[in-house]
């Protein structure tokens, strides 16, 4: 029994146990204040620490109405939405080709193993260094609107995804495209009838991580769109901000808003996601 006892003992790891602990209420604690605040009154949010934690005096979905008003919600969550969906769709036709032809071929080209160094490269390239080149150059190309950020994203989300496809298609073993080019399948017809479908996990990795930058950036569409009047949500969430200082029960409202479709895009999405890292991380 003893022999039992510590034997349990040490299979209970306090140090990481104590860590996953920390973790998550880093992560709850966050997200407690958001719920609590976007409920509240102006008038409950007082210096008071224990005021501020505490439950609104009552539960009123007017914050939220607010918010929805003040950002013009529907057609600045239209506008996100159709960036991101087309962005997402783009990255994945785009990049999986780009990684197929990479993982294919840089094993016996240098060509190919160049150009993927080269684009996977683009990861260590800071967006401050080219944001002013990329106003400039979208004006004058006349695309300083939804097209050209979609582009921009497409190519911004192009290094990680190319790397996650690369390294996912080492686990597709060669010899399925073999027996298809002897049954007489083209280049083109292996890759969209037998390897394209075999990547979905990975394919659901790219959509998640692509939906969930573009979805929550600002910068790129506040320098690219600037002044076209066109608004994505986190766009319209800055007319929470003044020079007088921050509506935080209308703004955290509306960040619960913005929050929901992609919470339950990646719940839909998280088996897919969790087998596509793990099979792409094998080597």
């Amino acid at each position: 029994m003893a022999n039992e006892s510590i034997i349990a003992r040490e299979k209970f790891n306090w140090p990481v146990t104590i860590l996953l602990l920390l973790g998550l209420f880093t992560v709850l604690f966050p997200l407690y204040m958001t719920v609590i605040i976007a409920f509240k009154q102006p008038s409950e949010m007082t210096n008071d620490v224990i005021s501020l934690l505490s439950f609104p005096e009552s539960w009123s979905l007017e914050n939220f109405r607010e918010a929805m008003r003040v950002t013009d919600f529907w057609r600045s969550l239209f506008n996100s939405f159709l960036i991101t969906a087309v962005t997402m769709v783009c990255a994945i036709v785009i990049h999986s080709l780009m990684g197929y032809a990479v993982a294919r071929n840089m094993n016996t080209s240098k060509f190919y193993r160049f150009s993927y160094f080269y684009v996977v490269s683009g990861m260590f390239v800071p967006f401050a260094i080219l944001m002013m080149p990329l106003v400039k150059q979208t004006a004058q190309l006349h695309i300083d609107n939804m097209f050209g950020v979609i582009v921009l994203y497409v190519v911004f989300y192009m290094p990680m995804n190319v790397l996650l496809y690369a390294g996912y298609l080492k686990n597709i073993p060669i010899a399925l495209e073999e027996a298809a080019h002897v049954d007489g399948a083209s280049t083109w017809v292996t890759y969209w009838k037998i390897i394209f479908p075999l990547m979905w996990p990975m394919h659901a990795t790219v959509a998640v991580l692509t939906a969930l930058g573009t979805w929550n950036d600002v910068m790129t569409p506040l320098v690219i769109m600037s002044g076209s009047g066109v608004n994505t949500l986190p766009l319209a969430q800055l007319n929470f901000q003044t020079q007088f200082g921050t509506n935080y029960n209308l703004a955290f409202a509306s960040y619960l808003l913005a929050l929901l479709p992609m919470l339950i895009f990646y719940l839909v999405a998280q088996k897919q996601i969790i087998n596509g890292v793990i099979n792409g991380a094998v080597k």
